[in-house]
């Protein structure tokens, strides 16, 4: 039995029902911790918490959409209820997306979306359960953001400044937070083979052709590099941004 299994620690890991977050839950289950599971779809959602009991850990699996802050909010509380008296050791801010769509075609309502999931929905549960980890003085912060932030595309203006914003929180968080004992990073994930991804692989060719790996990530390898950032191996790693991109932001393609 592991620390944070014998402390009885929860890690919270949103978007947990597929790809990167699905990744991070598991790997995170095998470190001992306990998982709440969230994402928009509840047969998901639990198929995930299956997974992890089925590897012989605990988990509880919730709903929250979190492109609504009302939504947020009520997860916070149900949250809060499931897990009782467990403390929240880790949070990982995996859930987000974007609207793509030229400026011009960008609606009101679709700029507040992808600042709500990408941005408000990140502050808002950083806010409920980091000053406890403080109080501790212990705990991890993982948001994980994209390449977008630092290479521009067209027609991704709105999802790429609230993954901006999400970015510089990351520095902020750590201020604020790593005086305390809370250790927050970030990752950049570059494109990720996710099922979410797979109907738009096909516009990503001219992309992946400039990725010195020569590929996209797997779902697995962004997960490795949380757990990386969350586990004690990272404990003088604080304000970080790390690409995990296959090199592409390190190269200029001719």
């Amino acid at each position: 039995m592991n620390d944070a299994e014998s402390r009885g620690e929860w890690a919270l890991v949103t978007g947990s029902t597929s790809g990167v977050g699905r990744e991070t839950a598991l790997r995170l289950a095998e470190d001992g911790y306990s998982i709440v599971v969230c994402g928009r779809d509840r047969d998901r959602a639990a198929e995930t918490r299956k997974a992890v009991e089925s590897a012989g850990g605990r988990a509880v699996d919730l709903v929250a959409d979190f492109t609504d802050p009302a939504s947020v909010r009520g997860f916070i509380a149900e949250m809060k209820e499931a897990v009782g008296d467990g403390t929240v050791e880790v949070l990982i801010n995996n859930a987000g997306g974007g609207m793509f769509s030229p400026t011009e075609d960008t609606t009101e309502e679709m700029f507040d979306a992808a600042f709500n999931l990408n941005v408000k929905a990140p502050y808002l549960l950083t806010a409920a359960f980091a000053p406890a980890m403080a109080q501790r003085g212990r705990g991890a912060i993982v948001n994980v953001g994209s390449l977008g932030t630092t290479a521009a595309t067209a027609g991704t203006s709105a999802f790429q400044a609230a993954k901006g914003a999400l970015m510089m929180l990351t520095k902020s968080w750590a201020a604020e937070y790593g005086p305390r004992g809370v250790r927050v990073n970030a990752v950049e994930p570059g494109y990720v083979l996710t099922p979410l991804n797979e109907h738009v692989r096909h516009m990503y060719g001219g992309y992946l052709a400039g990725v010195p790996a020569g590929r996209g990530a797997e779902p697995g390898e962004v997960a490795e590099v949380i757990r990386f950032l969350v586990s004690p191996k990272a404990s003088y790693v604080q304000g970080v941004t790390l690409p995990v991109d296959g090199g592409k932001n390190a190269v200029v393609p001719l």
